[in-house]
């Protein structure tokens, strides 16, 4: 009897389900197994992306390289100047143009009237040697003052908003000592044209009276005509022209008829 009750007793205990206690004991464990796991597998994964990034260094841009950083300041303000006219050239513009930061321009010019000073400069400088060029010594006096003077129109037709700017007085700061030499060159070679038209010699220094009406004469004629020119303002004149007449051939006949080329009271 005995032992038949031994028997019951381990076959009941043998098909016992687990209780709510035993459950809540084992739980606790294989959570704090798997939260460990998921830890180790976190930084495992994790490493790699935290070494490169510890390694990659903070992206800097790269400084806008250029030979001469004022020069190409001025070569990004003359495109802006003859695509986009006077109105258009800003510090900013500028910078853009040249591909560097909007201080740049500051940092070189001081602002922008430093700025367009010199680049009327450059202006001055290459009218002034279109002008000498014209300077030929086969020529006569009279040969030289034609070249000279369809140089300088050629110039103001070809390049518009540069020559509209060299005269611009109140955009240019004529003080600046880079603008005023260049318009000193080009004004000398005005008043060696004159001497060399009038035979003398003549300085830039003091000029008679005879020879600054020359100079005043010549500036006035030839500026006026390219300025009425570049606004379109001949228009009135030209389209009344003999058929197959040219701005050119008006030109001439005008320096021929009077003024420099023309009688002269000494």
């Amino acid at each position: 009897m005995t032992s038949y009750k031994n028997r019951m007793a381990h076959k009941t205990a043998s098909r016992r389900k687990p209780s709510a206690t035993d459950g809540v004991a084992s739980r606790p464990a294989t959570s704090r197994a798997a939260k460990i796991s998921a830890k180790t597998a976190t930084k495992t994964s994790m490493q790699p992306a935290s070494t490169a990034k510890a390694s990659r260094k903070p992206k800097v841009a790269a400084p806008y390289h250029h030979g001469d950083l004022h020069d190409a300041l001025l070569k990004a303000a003359e495109i802006i100047l003859e695509r986009d006219g006077l109105t258009g050239l800003t510090l900013r513009a500028v910078a853009r143009e040249a591909g560097v930061s909007h201080a740049a321009p500051a940092h070189h010019f001081r602002d922008l009237t430093g700025l367009v000073s010199e680049l009327a400069a450059i202006g001055y400088r290459r009218f002034g040697s279109a002008m000498n060029a014209a300077v030929v010594p086969e020529r006569s006096w009279a040969e030289i003052g034609l070249a000279r003077a369809h140089a300088y129109l050629d110039f103001a037709r070809e390049h518009p908003a540069m020559y509209q700017l060299m005269f611009r007085a109140e955009r240019l700061d004529m003080s600046n000592p880079v603008l005023k030499e260049a318009a000193n060159a080009s004004f000398a070679g005005l008043v060696a044209a004159v001497g060399m038209g009038r035979g003398e010699i003549v300085t830039n220094e003091a000029l008679t009276l005879g020879q600054a009406a020359d100079a005043a004469r010549a500036w006035s004629l030839m500026h006026g005509f390219s300025t009425l020119l570049l606004d379109g303002r001949l228009s009135d004149i030209l389209e009344r022209l003999p058929a197959g007449s040219t701005v050119d051939q008006l030109l001439d006949v005008m320096l021929r008829g009077s003024g420099p080329l023309g009688p002269r009271a000494g």
